[in-house]
C-alpha cells in the first residue's frame, strides 16, 4: 500500500465557527416558532421551523468529530468505512469527513524508545471533543531511538557475549506503517533483535586466526571489539532490509554494550591477561637477545677482550638473566682469575 497524502489547507477554524453558527441558529429558529405556536394561522409554517431546528440540533454535533488537531511532525492516517481515505501531515487545525477514523495501532505501544516517553495528563475538554483521537492515533514523524534490553548471543567461536545496541529510526511511509505490519513499534523490535543475532554469530569477540567475517574465503581480523564500526554499520543494513516493508527508515544503529557473558568473563579475563603477559615476555626477550648480540659484536670488532666458546656462554647467560628478570639483579665481584 502507498501513502496517499491529503492537500488540505488547515481549515478547522472556519469549520468551527461555522458548525457553531449553524447549531446557534438551530436553537434561535426553535425557540422562534415555539412562541407562536397558540396563534391560528402559520402554525404549518412554525411546526415545520420546530421540525427542523430539532432535527439539526439532534445532528448538528456530527460535524464537529470532522475537527483534527496535527502537531508538528506528526502524521494523521484517515480511514473512510474501513477504507484507506489518506494522510494528514502539517501542523494546524484541519476539518476532514466526520465520518473518517484516526487508526494507529500502535498508539499504545510501550517500548524502551524516545517516542514512548510521555507524562501522564488530564486530557483537556477541547481535545476531547475536536479531534481528540488525533493527538493519542498520531504518528510521529519524529527521529526516534529504540534501544532494547541486552542479549546474550554466542559468537562465531561458540562463546557468549552480552551485547546492546541503539537503534535511530523514522517513520517515512505512514501507510505501510500502518497496513503492511500488525504494529509497526512490535515489528521494528523484532527484526532489531533478529537482526543482532544474525550478525554476532559472524565475528568472534577478539581476533581470531582462520574467521572469514566478510564471506569471501579469506581470513581476516574482523571482531566485535576491534570493528564495532563494521558490526555497527551491518547491523543497520540489516535491520533496514528486514523493515522497509514497514516504511521505517534506520538512520544509524551503535553498539551501547558489549561483554563477555558472566559465566565466562574471568575466564577470558585471565586468557587475555595470559596472552597480554606472554606478548610482553617476547618483546623484552627479543630486546635482550638483540642486546646481547650487539655487547658479543662490539667487544669482538674493539679486541676488548678475547673469550671463549664456554665464556661467551656464560656471558649470554647472565646478561639474559639481568635483562629478562623481574627483579633487580644483585652484582657479584669475581676477585679470581676468570679462568
Amino acid at each position: 500500500m502507498t501513502e496517499k497524502v491529503l492537500n488540505k489547507k488547515p481549515n478547522g477554524m472556519a469549520a468551527l465557527i461555522g458548525f457553531s453558527l449553524l447549531y446557534i441558529a438551530a436553537i434561535a429558529v426553535t425557540i422562534l416558532c415555539a412562541l407562536p405556536l397558540d396563534s391560528e394561522s402559520g402554525n404549518a409554517g412554525f411546526l415545520a421551523g420546530i421540525v427542523i431546528g430539532i432535527i439539526w440540533l439532534c445532528i448538528g454535533w456530527l460535524p464537529f468529530m470532522g475537527l483534527k488537531i496535527i502537531k508538528p511532525q506528526e502524521a494523521l492516517v484517515l480511514t473512510l468505512f474501513g477504507r484507506y481515505y489518506g494522510t494528514l501531515k502539517g501542523e494546524g487545525f484541519y476539518w476532514v469527513n466526520p465520518f473518517c477514523q484516526s487508526f494507529n495501532p500502535a498508539a499504545k505501544t510501550k517500548l524502551g524508545q524516545s517516542s514512548d516517553v510521555t507524562t501522564e495528563k488530564p486530557a483537556s475538554t477541547a481535545s476531547s471533543v475536536f479531534g481528540a483521537s488525533s493527538s493519542s492515533m498520531g504518528i510521529s514523524l519524529k527521529v526516534m531511538t529504540l534501544s532494547n534490553a541486552k542479549q546474550k548471543i554466542n559468537d562465531c567461536l561458540g562463546n557468549p557475549v552480552e551485547i546492546g545496541i541503539a537503534v535511530t529510526w523514522k517513520v517515512v511511509d505512514t501507510a505501510k506503517a500502518v497496513f503492511n505490519v500488525d504494529n509497526y513499534k512490535e515489528f521494528l523490535s523484532l527484526q532489531c533483535d533478529t537482526a543482532l543475532r544474525d550478525i554476532v554469530r559472524i565475528y568472534p569477540y577478539d581476533v581470531a586466526p582462520n574467521v572469514d567475517t566478510t564471506g569471501d574465503g579469506m581470513a581476516d581480523d574482523g571482531s566485535l571489539r576491534g570493528s564495532s564500526e563494521v558490526v555497527a554499520r551491518r547491523i543497520r543494513d540489516k535491520i533496514q532490509e528486514n523493515v522497509a516493508v514497514a516504511g521505517l527508515e534506520i538512520l544509524e544503529a551503535r553498539i551501547t554494550y558489549l561483554a563477555y557473558a558472566p559465566e565466562i568473563a574471568a575466564a577470558m579475563l585471565q586468557r587475555q591477561q595470559a596472552s597480554a603477559i606472554i606478548d610482553a615476555r617476547k618483546m623484552i626477550v627479543d630486546g635482550a637477545v638483540g642486546m646481547v648480540e650487539m655487547a658479543l659484536e662490539r667487544l669482538s670488532e674493539n679486541h676488548t677482550v678475547e673469550l671463549d666458546e664456554e665464556r661467551k656462554a656464560a656471558m649470554v647467560s647472565n646478561l639474559l638473566v639481568v635483562l629478562c628478570g623481574n627483579k633487580d639483579a644483585q652484582p657479584v665481584v669475581n676477585s679470581g682469575s676468570l679462568y
